[in-house]
């Protein structure tokens, strides 16, 4: 028997396949992107700026600094002492990316036979993938583009803990109470010590091990305090301001520190200092097309300009504990 290909049946099947394709998509777009992916959590360590579009190519910033001194003066006197600025023009570049999902000519007529809605695996997938993506080049940049990320920007001050322990270890399993919370508190000090008290640190950021030995270990051997109990309450930022220190944990500094040591992150979480570049707010499906004779995709793109710490002095990395 011979098999006759009959183009215009092939071509009416396809313009009604494309019809139940699109009202399909656009109900699965919808619902995904209603969905939230808290496990990808880059928004609880910065400021992320979604400002401007999926077309820009990069923004332009400016750091500066003030000059000069006040002085006494001589009521007829010409020596007026002046103040002065600088500044300094940085670029941040913005970098296009993509992931999408894809419905074969089989599938779609499968579905379309049995009256079946599409699934949103696929959106699903794509968009997991997609938050995925940002996460990591929020975290920790890319060796790619050639740029750090939160945790291992070269320009942030960077040193080991006092290593005082216990056959001079810097591990706080073998150190005291006393010990770790000096750790905890001059990390905490530094960015205000760098920056000559303009910027105060409000976060700190640990490996989740050492969040679970801070909540786990006593204070004193008669205490019945927890470390981490007593450092929220007792803290240098909390006992300067008044208000509670945010201390945050992530499963990226188990390894983030020099020679794959942990490291902590203190710094004074504000817009100005460290901030998100995601312009047009992230990941985003486009119109499906017809990609084959077969096959249609929803293409699916974001523009991500990656972490910009604008001053690194309010920033420490403290390592090796």
């Amino acid at each position: 028997m011979n098999f006759v290909f009959d183009q215009a049946t092939f071509a009416s099947d396809a313009q009604q396949q494309l019809a139940f394709l699109v009202p399909q998509l656009y109900r699965i777009n919808t619902e995904i992107e209603q969905n939230l992916y808290p496990e990808y959590n880059y928004a609880d360590f910065m400021f992320v700026d979604t400002t401007g579009t999926v077309y820009d190519a990069g923004s332009v910033f400016y750091s500066g600094d003030i000059a000069g001194k006040a002085e006494f003066l001589s009521g007829a006197g010409f020596d007026m002492p002046f103040a002065d600025i600088s500044r300094s023009q940085f670029l941040q570049a913005n970098h296009l990316a993509g992931i999408g999902y894809e419905y074969s000519w089989q599938e779609l007529g499968r579905a379309a036979q049995l009256g079946q809605n599409l699934t949103t695996d696929k959106a699903d997938a794509a968009r997991r993938v997609a938050e995925s993506f940002i996460y990591g080049i929020a975290i920790r940049g890319s060796s790619e583009k050639n740029f750090g990320g939160f945790i291992n920007d070269s320009n942030v001050p960077t040193a080991n803990v006092t290593a005082d322990g216990t056959g001079s270890s810097p591990l706080w399993a073998n150190k005291t109470g006393d010990q770790i919370l000096r750790d905890l508190n001059s990390a905490l000090n530094a960015p205000r010590t760098a920056t000559a008290y303009t910027y105060i640190a409000n976060t700190l950021v640990l490996p989740e091990s050492a969040m679970d030995y801070l909540s786990s270990t006593p204070r004193t051997s008669t205490s019945d305090a927890t470390l981490l109990a007593y450092f929220r309450e007792n803290n240098s930022y909390t006992q300067r301001t008044g208000q509670p220190l945010r201390i945050l944990g992530s499963r990226e500094l188990e390894t983030a520190g020099t020679g794959s040591t942990r490291r902590l992150v203190a710094y004074a979480n504000l817009p100005g200092v460290v901030r998100f570049h995601l312009p047009g707010g992230g990941h985003q499906f486009l119109p499906v097309h017809q990609k084959g004779w077969g096959t249609w995709e929803t293409p699916g793109v974001m523009n991500v300009g990656g972490t910009e710490i604008r001053r690194p002095s309010a920033m420490v990395y403290r390592d090796g504990f």
